[in-house]
């Protein structure tokens, strides 16, 4: 008779010792019910929800609470509880995880399709991590968790991580800039998808409180053509001051070079000497060549030769620029409207 007595939940927390779960059910047995004395734990990072035939009903934020009408007003409105001690209330009770969940990974499955005004269409990937938290537990029950007996970080983050590349996709999109500049805007890009996302996690009842951007990358192909220009753009520059450096040393090993007073041995000398001569002439008008026939860069100021396609410092394209004095020309322009130079086209 006595055996089935009903027991007095005195204490209701959750103890929570996982690091994935955000939404945790409290458990009761068959013969244990929420009473209007029992007492309500919440923890900091928590918050409780009480639940009564699928209407949210009450939130109660950290603290310690003696459950009692007054601080139940919701549910006891819904119920018409009595104000008796021993009053059950029926319902459930959910603990919502409000700490940030950081650490989580993204990454694009599918590259992105991007159109790059050096490279043309180019395909990115890129990877980072991000961080989000519950802000509106109410909201989020709501549109998220359900009835379930548990929600995990890994429940959310299937929903969270396509929101996020999307946003990025939008956001290198619409930067418009070089995939060669990317590294130094991996900053504005987070910014700028913190901003554009945060209405989209807010209907959830989320928030979305970082985005880290680790690496954009560009496709193998690419980065080799990246490497090919750079390496051509040093040579181009140091290949005459290489060319002179040889010629002087060749000068300095023929003037020691002993002859013993021989006349075809100063002959040779003198032959070797006019050879290498000639060879440094050439090289000191080449040299002289090359500066009058080099304009600047107008992107990056770096000194640039005249039939150069690219710039070997920034990587920029070259066409339609005057070959004289580096100013960027119509398409159509048959004469520099600066120099007057005319334009080959």
């Amino acid at each position: 008779m006595g055996l089935f007595k009903k027991q007095l939940l005195d204490v209701i927390e959750w103890k929570d010792e996982s690091k994935d779960t955000i939404v945790y059910r409290y458990e009761t047995n068959k013969r244990e019910e929420i009473m209007t004395s029992s007492t309500l734990v919440v923890r900091e990072s928590q918050v409780a929800v009480f639940v009564h035939k699928g209407v949210i009903c009450d939130v109660f934020e950290p603290g310690t609470y003696k459950l009692k009408t007054e601080n139940i007003p919701f549910l006891t409105k819904l119920l018409s509880l009595p104000t008796g001690f021993n009053s059950p209330i029926k319902a459930e009770v959910y603990f919502v995880n409000t700490k940030q969940m950081i650490g989580q990974k993204w990454g694009t499955q599918n590259p992105i399709i991007m159109r790059d005004f050096e490279f043309g269409n180019v395909r990115v990937r890129g990877f980072g991590v991000y961080s989000f938290k519950v802000e509106d537990p109410k909201t989020f029950m709501r549109e998220m968790f359900g009835t379930n007996k548990t929600y995990t970080v890994e429940d959310v983050a299937a929903q969270c991580k396509p929101m996020i590349i999307e946003a990025i996709t939008d956001a290198i999109a619409e930067s418009h800039i070089s995939a060669l500049d990317f590294a130094a805007n991996y900053k504005e890009f987070s910014s700028k998808v913190i901003e554009e996302s945060q209405g989209i996690f807010k209907g959830f009842g989320l928030k979305l409180c970082s985005v880290t951007i680790e690496n954009i990358s560009l496709p193998e192909e690419v980065e080799k053509a990246i490497d090919e220009r750079t390496r051509l753009g040093i040579l181009e520059g140091t290949m005459g001051t290489y060319t002179r450096m040889q010629a002087a040393q060749a000068i300095g090993d023929a003037a020691k070079n002993p002859s013993g007073g021989n006349l075809a041995g100063l002959g040779v000398g003198l032959g070797a000497g006019t050879t290498i001569g000639h060879i440094f002439g050439e090289n000191i008008s080449a040299s002289n060549s090359e500066k009058e026939q080099r304009f600047v860069c107008p992107k990056c100021k770096t000194s640039v030769s005249k039939n150069a396609k690219f710039c070997p410092e920034c990587g920029a394209k070259l066409e339609n620029i005057c070959s004289n004095c580096g100013l960027k020309l119509d398409a159509n322009a048959k004469f520099c409207p600066e120099c007057g130079t005319k334009v080959n086209n």
